[in-house]
């Protein structure tokens, strides 16, 4: 009698894993975008809601560097050739 061969139930880890991380970094700009929105309406005051706009800050500042991360593992991962044919060409 032969054993079963399951798969391994973390054979997905890394696509799972992805998808949870750029939905984390949506609902955070989302969350940014809502609170940015509503200070400018008037809705209420930064400095009353102090514990909300500390935590908006920082999921500011976090974005914000992911944001430069990625532009330049970007800018490193660009064939230097590409461009340079793009420049050759005019564009």
């Amino acid at each position: 009698m032969s054993a079963l061969r399951m798969p391994h139930p973390l054979a997905r880890h890394p696509q799972v894993a992805r998808t949870v991380r750029d939905g984390f970094w949506v609902i955070a700009l989302g969350f940014i975008a809502c609170y940015a929105f509503f200070v400018a309406l008037g809705a209420f005051d930064p400095g009353e809601i102090l514990g909300v706009t500390i935590a908006v800050a920082i999921l500011l500042a976090l974005w914000l560097a992911r944001a430069w991360s990625l532009a330049h593992l970007a800018r490193a991962e660009r064939d230097p050739r590409l461009a340079h044919a793009r420049e050759r060409r005019g564009f």
